[in-house]
């Protein structure tokens, strides 16, 4: 178990709970199927318990740490890792093809959206365990929603494992999930322009039928004519991937 002791500051000021459990992060580094020919992002390092891990794996590994502290404990202690002091969410992303990272949870929609704008080859990334179920959710669950339908526009994503509040250091008030994404190979075909601001709309009214929605929205009349009846008829949360994309193609006329 690492010494939690010199990064006190950071659990203070950022509410961070570093992964202690050496089982659960050796089984990280197994998820992500490392070799020496991968270059790696990890995300809020921490105390270094998963960077270790990623190092022994993999060909290089680029660790960003907003704590100065944390940061600079990292420095330097393993040859074939980079360490960035700043914020994940504005600093330049080096060079990678995978990311593995126990996520600070707060910036988990953000940070996950960052991400999928640019290529790799996979994610292997903890969260928490209902925003995981978010992401995964079927239609006409409750968890569904634009979180699982935006991210899905870019990648498929799947739940490894429920990891207890036992792993973390200090412990947790909720408990967590290790997700796996793989970026779409071919993009669909659509405006995602449009689609982002589609699935905003749907989902500020979830409540409302589509039609409703999308009148909301100003859609014209004329791309109205153009979307099936029977989508229209839906709630948001009853629609499928397919369904909005289809839907995005009507009011973009393509």
């Amino acid at each position: 178990m690492t010494d939690l002791s010199r990064g006190t500051r950071g659990v203070k000021k950022l509410g961070q709970h570093f992964l202690v459990d050496r089982r659960v992060l050796a089984r990280i580094g197994d998820y992500a199927s490392l070799t020496g020919e991968d270059r790696v992002l990890e995300i809020g390092p921490g105390t270094g318990n998963l960077t270790e891990v990623l190092s022994a794996r993999a060909g290089k590994v680029y660790a960003i740490e907003v704590d100065p502290v944390l940061a600079s404990d990292l420095e330097g202690r393993y040859p074939n890792v980079a360490v960035t002091k700043g914020d994940a969410l504005k600093v330049p992303l080096p060079d990678y093809n995978k990311v593995v990272s126990n996520l600070p949870y707060q910036i988990s929609s953000m940070i996950t959206f960052r991400l999928l704008e640019r290529p790799f080859d996979l994610a292997v990334l903890m969260y928490q365990r209902e925003f995981a179920q978010r992401i995964v959710a079927s239609p006409g669950s409750g968890e569904y929603g634009r979180l699982t339908l935006n991210v899905s526009f870019r990648a498929e994503a799947e739940i490894l494992e429920r990891v207890p509040r036992t792993a973390f250091r200090p412990r947790p008030q909720v408990e967590s999930a290790i997700v796996r994404l793989r970026p779409r190979k071919t993009p669909i075909p659509v405006d995602e322009r449009i689609f982002f601001d589609l699935t905003r709309a749907l989902f500020s009214m979830r409540r409302k039928k589509v039609s409703r929605s999308l009148a909301a929205a100003n859609v014209s009349s004329d791309a109205l004519s153009r979307i099936e009846p029977a989508l229209l008829d839906k709630r948001p949360q009853e629609l499928t991937l397919e369904d909005v994309t289809g839907i995005t193609r009507a009011i973009s006329g393509s």
